[in-house]
């Protein structure tokens, strides 16, 4: 039977929003932000807008966790993300047809990695910033 220690939540509060990025107007003071793999669907100036609006809400010392696709060089890795845009392109109406480049967005906003996990042959990335 598994130990399990019993953790003291204090005040947290945890905030679950099922709406489209550019439509929510949230407070600043977060602690932590989770974007697994929203960046990668919006043009490079639009992700604009939503990565300075996410930015804006996190503390100073905040957490930001992200995961997206990523391109390593192998063969399969460009022809699976070139029919998933299609596919979600199709399916959702997402505007993006290529990766943007998170690592310069991330780095040029004071970003500093400090975790990064790769899976699925390299192709999904996760990063704590």
């Amino acid at each position: 039977m598994p130990c399990h220690k019993k953790r003291n939540i204090g005040a947290n509060h945890v905030v679950f929003i099922n709406e489209a990025i550019e439509n929510i107007d949230l407070p600043a003071g977060f602690d932590i932000v989770l974007t697994p793999f929203l960046l990668d669907n919006f043009t490079e100036e639009n992700l604009d807008k939503i990565f300075n609006s996410i930015n804006s809400k996190l503390k100073k010392e905040g957490l930001w966790l992200n995961a997206s696709f990523q391109l390593t060089g192998k063969w399969w890795q460009s022809v699976l993300l070139k029919t998933m845009f299609v596919f979600f392109k199709l399916i959702c109406g997402i505007e993006a047809s290529k990766l943007p480049d998170m690592y310069k967005r991330f780095e040029n906003n004071g970003y500093t990695l400090t975790d990064q996990k790769s899976f699925f042959g390299d192709f999904l990335g996760g990063e704590g910033l």
